[in-house]
């Protein structure tokens, strides 16, 4: 592969015992290439809380017409605690509203949110589900891959799945 981080050059060293052998050495990108990816990777983990959560809320409210912190909390699997302290940062970032005994809202900014992550969410489990994976595990698969995948991956994504229409 190429120097943008893949595997790399053959090369041939001597083992202990003088015995030739040939290893993989691997290729690396610069280190402002290889350092701009890390960051954008622990930028898109960050934004990855907020995004989960604005697509539930948005789930939610669509068909219950409500979501409360304790159906968000049992959805994603966390303590009322954290679910409650993720809605604050949701409102400090403005994108949604937390009223007392009355439930969570999404701003436009947080409802844009949603459906953005809806869509790259859809997305990457049609290409999953289109390259053979189970519907089962390209859903779940989609959790953790739809936050990281880039514009220009999912322009990729879009362009294969219109060319088997």
């Amino acid at each position: 592969m190429t120097a943008t981080g893949g595997i790399g050059k053959t090369r041939v060293a001597k083992s202990t015992s003088g015995a030739r052998k040939k290893t993989a050495e691997p290729d690396l990108a610069t280190a402002p290439v290889q350092a701009r990816r890390f960051v954008a990777a622990r930028r898109r983990r960050a934004a990855a809380t907020l995004e989960d959560y604005t697509e539930l809320i948005a789930d939610l409210i669509a068909r219950d017409g409500e979501a409360r912190t304790t159906d968000i909390a049992e959805r994603l699997g966390v303590a009322h605690p954290t679910a409650s302290k993720a809605i604050g940062r949701l409102e400090r970032e403005g994108l949604a509203l937390a009223r007392p005994y009355r439930g969570v809202s999404l701003t436009a900014a947080g409802q844009a949110m949603a459906e953005r992550s809806r869509r790259r969410h859809r997305l990457v489990v049609d290409l999953l589900v289109a390259v053979g994976a189970p519907r089962e595990a390209a859903e779940a698969d989609a959790e953790g891959v739809e936050h990281y995948v880039s514009p220009a991956t999912l322009a990729a994504f879009e362009a294969f799945l219109a060319g088997r229409k």
